[in-house]
């Protein structure tokens, strides 16, 4: 149960990497971060719309209420923001480089924390956080004269695109204290949808059903938000936190992956150093967080 569950997780992680790709190769095919955000998001309702009609027909009642409804709608700015970032720091820079970037998010909310006072410092969280300075450092090129390997824009919207996540994390875990996950990732969805809606080109948000690219498109929504979620919701049920923070570094590994593999983007040793770096840091702390906090599952 234990293996299933993790293997579970893993897919998610897996599906998620693969979604960032998605993304570039949508993108080098002249789509906009925006639009490809919105259809990502509107698949991502569907498949929880099929969800929630499962349950139904099962003869499970699905509670609403007002609680739920406020902190799932404030995962949703979460999943709007977290989808646009992470596509347009992809479009500056690379898919590696992006996902590394906002996995790096979850310091820089300890960082904050300290900040406020609402954390207290320790010597292993602050080397953590210098290793991940260090790494984004050495990632984006940024030490150089020249320009480095992704813009200015492309890292402001890769630690954007993880803060976004990470309020996501933060208010899909108080919407689950009111409700089931299907519920608070149907409103989610649909508040991102709206949202994005606001932002892309209608005309060319029509196009996509008929495009040639359209098969790319319902298959970045499956792998990004549909089928990820529901093995990362049912995964999470029979996975421990700490193995949840290990497997969750299968994301941006797998990005890199695609990156490599499949777009032809290269990194060189600095690069990987930097990565490397970034990825173990993050990865320790997310455990001795797990750890210090049992009773607390990860959620994406």
């Amino acid at each position: 149960m234990v293996f299933t569950s993790s293997a579970l997780v893993i897919a998610a992680a897996i599906q998620w990497g693969l979604a960032g790709g998605l993304g570039s190769l949508l993108m080098s095919r002249g789509w906009a971060p925006e639009l490809i955000s919105f259809w990502r998001a509107l698949i991502g309702l569907g498949c929880m719309t099929i969800w929630l009609a499962v349950i139904r027909l099962q003869g499970k009642r699905l509670d609403f209420n007002r609680h739920l409804l406020f902190w799932s709608v404030v995962a949703g700015l979460g999943v709007a923001g977290n989808f646009t970032f992470y596509f347009i720091s992809i479009s500056e820079g690379s898919v590696a480089v992006a996902a590394t970037l906002m996995y790096s998010a979850p310091v820089f909310v300890y960082l904050a924390s300290f900040l406020v006072g609402a954390e207290r410092p320790t010597l292993v969280k602050l080397f953590a956080i210098a290793l991940v300075m260090s790494g984004i450092v050495l990632l984006t090129g940024i030490y150089r004269a020249e320009a480095g390997v992704i813009t200015t824009l492309g890292i402001i919207s890769g630690l954007l695109s993880g803060l976004s996540y990470a309020l996501f994390i933060f208010a899909f875990k108080y919407a689950g204290a009111y409700g089931p996950a299907p519920s608070a990732l149907s409103i989610a969805f649909a508040t991102g949808t709206l949202v994005l809606v606001a932002l892309i080109n209608h005309e060319q948000a029509l196009t996509v059903p008929v495009s040639a690219d359209a098969f790319w498109f319902v298959l970045l929504g499956l792998l990004g938000a549909g089928l990820s979620f529901y093995c990362y919701i049912v995964g999470l049920r029979g996975t421990l936190p700490t193995t949840a923070s290990i497997v969750a570094m299968v994301e941006p590994v797998t990005a890199a992956l695609f990156g490599l593999v499949i777009l032809g983007e290269l990194l060189n040793l600095t690069q990987v150093v930097g990565m490397v770096l970034i990825l173990g840091a993050v990865t320790g702390l997310s455990i001795l967080q797990s750890r210090s906090s049992p009773s607390e599952a990860s959620d994406r």
